[in-house]
């Protein structure tokens, strides 16, 4: 007798976290959100802080005897500078003056709570460098108001992709979910990838 699939969770909200998984043949089989504490710790540097989230709300999640829940967040830094998840357009013009002809780093923590409880982890670090924006640009891109909620004020599938001059590292990572990683992370943790995509290539 066949055992049941596994259930995905992912417990984020982010449509591009979603579209991401879906894409790649792994559409979650649910969307539940965990909601914590998002305080920075005095003194923590950009990376350690988004895999402490991601840590923290995989393990907030109650999961289940056959959840493997997906955890990510992603913090945008330039040196030890952690730039806020922008709410304001004030907020977002900052960042992207700041972000303006140089480079910044984009930092994305994955967790995953397996069945067991038993938690993995990685952190992923993709450097972008943005070209000089004039101030048509940036009034132009604050006006379409893709920056709001999105960290450091910019979502790189969007119009800001064409500020983008380099990037080393991993596109989706940017995006919010860094694909390599969390597809090693579901098969080192026992969730049966390739059935999982099969079945969605036959649906």
């Amino acid at each position: 007798m066949a055992h049941p699939r596994p259930r995905l969770v992912l417990a984020s909200a982010s449509p591009r976290r979603r579209d991401l998984l879906t894409g790649a043949g792994l559409a979650p089989d649910a969307i539940e959100p965990t909601h914590i504490d998002e305080s920075e710790i005095p003194g923590e540097l950009p990376g350690p802080l988004a895999l402490r989230l991601a840590q923290e709300k995989a393990v907030a999640h109650p999961g289940g005897d056959d959840a493997y829940v997906l955890a990510a967040d992603t913090v945008v830094g330039v040196g030890r500078r952690i730039l806020p998840k922008t709410e304001e357009r004030g907020e977002a013009e900052r960042c992207l003056r700041l972000m303006s002809g140089r480079s910044h780093r984009v930092h994305t923590g994955v967790a995953l709570k397996a069945p067991d409880g038993q938690l993995t982890s990685r952190l992923v670090e993709t450097r972008v460098k943005f070209k000089p924006l004039s101030e048509a640009e940036l009034a132009g891109y604050l006006d379409s108001m893709e920056w709001q909620g999105k960290a450091g004020g910019y979502a790189i599938q969007g119009r800001a992709g064409c500020f983008i001059v380099n990037l080393i590292g991993s596109y989706t990572g940017v995006v919010g979910l860094p694909l390599y990683e969390t597809i090693n992370l579901l098969k080192g943790a026992g969730y049966p990838v390739l059935e999982a995509q099969a079945l969605a290539d036959s649906e």
